[in-house]
């Protein structure tokens, strides 16, 4: 697992597997956000998988499906309120962790200054410098 650390509690990685979760769990993991739609994975790691794999670990598991052409507020929000209501660490991913650590700057415009969260996406070695305007649109409009 390449798990990459966002803030105190969150963190991004490529795609996970079933068998990851006992890991997760012993990490203190409880929140696990799949950002990736069931058609870009075999059937071993789709979503019911996924889940069942988690909720069998004693992880909660949230089904946020994102292609970044079709990016919405809600799918923004859904991921804020996931992460603000897990009770310790929380693991989104997608294929490559990208489209989890957008929607996490995204989710922490306003609650977090935009040069941090910035900051916070290049040492997870997800560098977002051009979604700056994005992020100090959201921290203006919240």
């Amino acid at each position: 697992m390449d798990l990459r650390q966002l803030d105190e509690t969150t963190y991004a990685a490529p795609q996970l597997d079933p068998e990851d979760m006992a890991a997760l769990a012993a990490d203190g993991v409880t929140t696990l956000i799949c950002n990736r739609p069931d058609a870009e994975v075999p059937p071993s790691q789709r979503a019911a998988a996924m889940q069942q794999a988690a909720e069998a670990a004693g992880i909660a598991f949230v089904f946020n499906p994102v292609t970044m052409p079709a990016l919405t507020m809600e799918a923004v929000e859904e991921q804020a309120e996931a992460i603000d209501n897990a009770d310790g660490k929380v693991v989104a991913y997608c294929a490559s962790g990208t489209r989890s650590t957008v929607l996490w700057a995204l989710a922490s415009a306003g609650q977090i200054p935009t040069d941090d969260i910035l900051a916070a996406t290049a040492r997870a070695g997800y560098p977002l410098d051009k979604l700056r305007p994005q992020i100090e649109a959201l921290e203006a409009a919240r």
